[in-house]
């Protein structure tokens, strides 16, 4: 009624549907009742299909058409639709386990996502695909966590499209997404230009909007990592879980630009490659705080020249510092203040307060400027050099807890 024929249906004050619809017409006729005939003999047939096709599809149980969707190939390389939800039922259990879902549940929910597809109602009315399996499962009696992980396992379908709102379905709709991104991209067949024929940027897009809007507390690289390991027996790919994180942080920056921060904010955080994306705005909040503080563009430049230090020095591993090499009165102090801050840091990072954690950092300015004006790092000795290193990179650190703010442009 409403793709086909652009109807628009009744629905009552309990939201069922009715035995009417509306349709309009782009004449005033005479004779509206033929209007109304006209329109109720076109529909008439295809409510009578879709019924038909109804009774049929419910001679048999959802669970039925497991098996035939082994006739279904999903994508050649990665198997059968059959072989796809094999997969994503593994993975959904994984996800659910760590969003406190129902494993079991999210496993049988996934099994059964697509069996609709095999369905006498789907191959007629496409359309229906996702709805028809709700509808069966309500009727064989499954468990309302999974009729409403299979309404809402597609979820969304579109940009501004509704999100799957139940940890079920949660599970289900982030499994079925994730196993397409990492399966088509060990393929080596990643989006290029506006080519997307897989719409993995709709699929990267729903799984970031997911989390996000759940406020879903979950490692993104490890998920990517469970789903590379499903698919090792099939297709295998050097750092794909690398490369779908990337892709992914390519979307999740284009949010956060849209939402209004800056790019080099973006980059100070995303440059950590942080594993929860629902971290990544509190701590872009707190970095677009820091820059409006007034020690920020000192910092800022302190720190890309800390930076700069350490790699022509090509310091790779952590250094420890040792009070008693420490020979300037300038890093004596850097030193003493830095310990200071850092025990007021510690618990403000197990909070997650990060503006507060930048607001204790930004108090090492004064001495960090002073170590600068007094203290010559590269010194001949290389003990004493190893050293003051030592000390710059524990400053540095201490920032990277929270962001790079090296990647910081200069307010001015």
């Amino acid at each position: 009624m409403k793709l086909n024929q652009k109807y628009f249906p009744i629905f009552d004050a309990k939201g069922m549907l009715m035995n009417h619809f509306i349709t309009i017409a782009n004449i005033d006729s005479p004779y509206p009742e033929l209007i109304k005939e006209g329109n109720e003999r076109v529909v008439r047939p295809r409510l009578s299909d879709a019924m038909f096709f109804w009774q049929r599809d419910g001679r048999k149980r959802l669970e039925d058409h497991i098996e035939s969707l082994k006739q279904v190939v999903f994508q050649k390389q990665l198997g059968s639709m059959y072989d796809k939800s094999l997969r994503v039922s593994c993975l959904a259990a994984f996800i659910a386990d760590h969003i406190n879902a129902d494993a079991k549940l999210a496993e049988r929910a996934a099994l059964l996502s697509r069996c609709d597809l095999m369905t006498e109602m789907v191959l007629e009315f496409p359309e229906m695909q996702g709805i028809m399996g709700r509808y069966m499962a309500m009727g064989d009696g499954e468990p309302p966590q999974i009729i409403d992980a299979l309404a809402e396992f597609y979820l969304p379908r579109f940009s501004g499209d509704r999100l799957p709102l139940s940890l079920v379905g949660i599970a289900v709709s982030l499994a079925d997404k994730i196993d397409t991104l990492v399966g088509i991209f060990s393929l080596g067949l990643k989006p290029s230009g506006d080519k997307d024929p897989y719409a993995l940027r709709r699929a990267a897009l729903g799984i970031l909007r997911i989390i996000l809007e759940n406020q879903i507390d979950i490692n993104l690289i490890q998920l990517l990592s469970q789903a590379e390991m499903g698919l090792a027996k099939i297709v295998r790919a050097e750092a794909v879980t690398a490369l779908v994180y990337d892709f992914m942080m390519d979307r999740l920056k284009g949010i956060y630009l849209e939402r209004g921060f800056s790019a080099d904010i973006c980059e100070s955080v995303l440059t950590l490659r942080p594993s929860n994306p629902n971290d990544v705005e509190y701590r872009m909040t707190a970095v677009a705080s820091f820059r409006k503080l007034v020690e920020a563009d000192a910092l800022t430049a302190a720190n890309k020249r800390i930076r700069n230090i350490l790699r022509k020095a090509e310091i790779k591993d952590a250094l420890k510092v040792d009070a008693a090499l420490f020979r300037e009165d300038a890093e004596i102090q850097l030193y003493h203040r830095l310990r200071a801050i850092k025990s007021t840091v510690s618990p403000l990072l197990q909070q997650g307060n990060y503006s507060s954690v930048l607001k204790e950092l930004s108090r090492l300015r004064d001495a960090v400027d002073h170590f600068f004006d007094e203290v010559m790092v590269m010194a001949e000795a290389p003990a004493i050099r190893n050293n003051r290193l030592a000390l710059l990179q524990d400053i540095y650190r201490q920032f990277l807890k929270v962001a790079d703010i090296s990647c910081l442009q200069g307010q001015g």
